[in-house]
C-alpha cells in the first residue's frame, strides 16, 4: 500500500520555541454523547467506517491484531490492541514495525451527557521526526472531528475528505 503524508506549516515556529514539541503528542474534543456511546463507535468497525478508516479486519479488543483499511488513500495498517477498559480507554500500536507508536484513548465522561476524549501517540524515538508527528496531530484533530461529527450528528460524510498535497 501507498501513502504520502506532507506537512506544509511553519517549522520555524517550533524553532524559535512557539511551539514545543516532545516524544509523544496529545489531541482532546468534548463530545456530547455519553462514554459507553463514543467508545461503541470506537471499537465497533462498521460504525467506525462513518468517521475514520474504510474498514477494520474485526472489532478491537485487548490482544487482537486488526488491520484498518483506507481504501480511498490506497493505505492500511496493522494494530496491536494492548488494553481495552470499557467505556474509558483502548491502548494500541500501529505504525513502521521498527518503531510502532503508542496510541492511548482516554474517554472522561462529563456532566448531561457529554464526554471528553483525549488521544496520545507516544513512541516518536529519541530525535523525533518533526514532520511526522505534525502530520499525526493534524490526523487526530481530523479523526476527531469526523467522529464527533458522527456521534452527535449521524453526519458520515466527512471521512476520508482530506486532501494530501
Amino acid at each position: 500500500m501507498d501513502t504520502k503524508w506532507t506537512y506544509t506549516g511553519d517549522y520555524n515556529l517550533i524553532k524559535k520555541g512557539v511551539f514545543k514539541m516532545g516524544k509523544s503528542l496529545t489531541t482532546a474534543m468534548k463530545i456530547q454523547r455519553p462514554a459507553s456511546e463514543v467508545f461503541q463507535a470506537l471499537i465497533n468497525p462498521e460504525q467506525m467506517s462513518n468517521y475514520w478508516f474504510s474498514s477494520g479486519s474485526g472489532r478491537i479488543e485487548e490482544g487482537k491484531t486488526i488491520t484498518w483499511r483506507y481504501d480511498e488513500y490506497n493505505a492500511e495498517g496493522i494494530v496491536n490492541i494492548l488494553e481495552v477498559v470499557d467505556p474509558a480507554k483502548i491502548v494500541f500500536t500501529w505504525g513502521d514495525p521498527e518503531q510502532p507508536t503508542t496510541v492511548t484513548i482516554k474517554l472522561e465522561e462529563q456532566e448531561k451527557d457529554s464526554t471528553v476524549i483525549r488521544v496520545t501517540e507516544s513512541g516518536f524515538g529519541e530525535n523525533p521526526d518533526l514532520e511526522r508527528m505534525l502530520g499525526q496531530k493534524e490526523g487526530w484533530v481530523y479523526m476527531l472531528t469526523c467522529l464527533k461529527a458522527y456521534t452527535e450528528n449521524g453526519v458520515n460524510s466527512l471521512r476520508a475528505s482530506l486532501v494530501h498535497s
